[in-house]
């Protein structure tokens, strides 16, 4: 088979590195690092609200690659930050909101969004990390989403990076996750029989009026529509950029496993959707910090789920060389905890002003 490119989107706030709000300066800080000589065309994009910004990396073929454009793209969008009197900050939600609504970014799209449900995107201040894993073609997609499906709440709960909400510890530790997926169309994507059974489901649901395109199909992964790629959505976007290549690599490990089970005729998992929601919420609601339940419903410590999933992508990262730099990222995850927990640690030695100091920090960090 053909090796699986990757590329990699990550949502940020702007925050005011004193108070910890959120500043509406998205428009400006696109502009200012569109400018730059080192960010390229389309590099960075515009977000559903004014405080928020995302950069896409280009396709990439080696790990190393997904790292550099991930630094290089947030150094260049902090410095434009910096020059409009915020900070960027790759949290899941802020630690502070304030008082007053974040405003729409002006888009036609975006209008429909807020026509359709206000109250949810007033309180879309939420960030995500996006993987784009190359696939042949759809048909192969189907089976690779339907092979994905066990393991996406276990990258719920290594990613979770999203604990307060309005000022206060909401006990999760994806709260991202649970604002999600309110959305109609969100959480574990449905298995499909194929690709036109895909199309069939993706029709109705654009014919009912529940979602005016197919980028509002919210599933923790699912098929775009632009690329061959599967797009694994269900991660916060991650403190550190070492961080975000550690879950471009176990996704694209994955994905890999999965296309080459697919092509040796192995059985898909069959897994019942309620057990799935549960799992899924049971990963945002401990993170890593209690047990996670399986696909299968069965009650494990999140330690195993984590072993688990490493176990069954090896023999991927083995032939891509990337085994023994994606164990020690993830032995360092278990040891340090995830984002969540390293926020709450910052919030017990010093408020959330320390919260939005090790934001800030850890962003650009190299």
């Amino acid at each position: 088979m053909e090796p699986v490119t990757i590329g990699v989107e990550e949502e940020y706030l702007l925050l005011d590195s004193v108070t910890g709000l959120p500043v509406a300066a998205g428009e400006q800080v696109r502009a200012a690092a569109g400018m730059a000589a080192i960010i390229g065309e389309n590099e960075v994009q515009p977000e559903l609200l004014q405080v928020q910004i995302e950069v896409a990396t280009p396709v990439c073929e080696q790990l190393q690659e997904v790292g550099g454009h991930l630094l290089r793209l947030r150094l260049a969008a902090n410095a434009a930050a910096e020059a409009h009197g915020c900070r960027l900050a790759a949290c899941g939600t802020p630690p502070r909101r304030g008082g007053s609504s974040a405003p729409l970014t002006e888009h036609a799209r975006y209008r429909a969004l807020r026509s359709q449900a206000p109250q949810l995107v007033a309180e879309q201040l939420i960030n995500g990390m996006h993987v784009h894993a190359s696939v042949p073609d759809r048909e192969v997609g189907v089976a690779v989403l339907n092979r994905l499906r066990p393991w996406l709440p276990v990258l719920v709960a290594m990613s979770a990076n999203s604990p307060f909400w309005d000022g206060h510890d909401t006990g999760f530790a994806s709260w991202r996750t649970v604002v999600f997926n309110r959305w109609p169309v969100s959480g574990p994507p449905p298995a499909f029989a194929d690709a036109a059974d895909e199309e069939r489901r993706i029709g109705t649901l654009l014919r009912s009026g529940i979602i005016g395109d197919t980028g509002q199909l919210y599933w923790m992964a699912r098929l775009s529509d632009r690329f061959p790629t599967v797009e694994v959505r269900c991660c916060d976007v991650q403190l550190r950029a070492d961080e975000a290549v550690m879950f471009a690599g176990i996704v694209r490990a994955l994905v890999t496993t999965a296309i080459q089970e697919a092509e040796a005729g192995a059985p898909t998992p069959r897994l019942l959707p309620e057990v799935l929601q549960a799992a899924t919420w049971q990963a945002a609601r401990h993170g890593l910090g209690g047990h996670l339940i399986t696909a299968t419903g069965e009650r494990i410590s999140a330690g195993d789920a984590v072993a688990r999933l490493m176990e069954h992508i090896t023999p991927a990262l083995d032939a891509a060389g990337e085994t023994r730099e994606l164990a020690a990222l993830v032995h360092r995850l278990l040891r340090q905890g995830t984002p969540a927990d390293r926020q709450r640690r910052a919030l017990g030695d010093g408020g959330l002003k320390a919260v939005t100091d090790l934001i800030i920090a850890d962003t650009t960090a190299d």
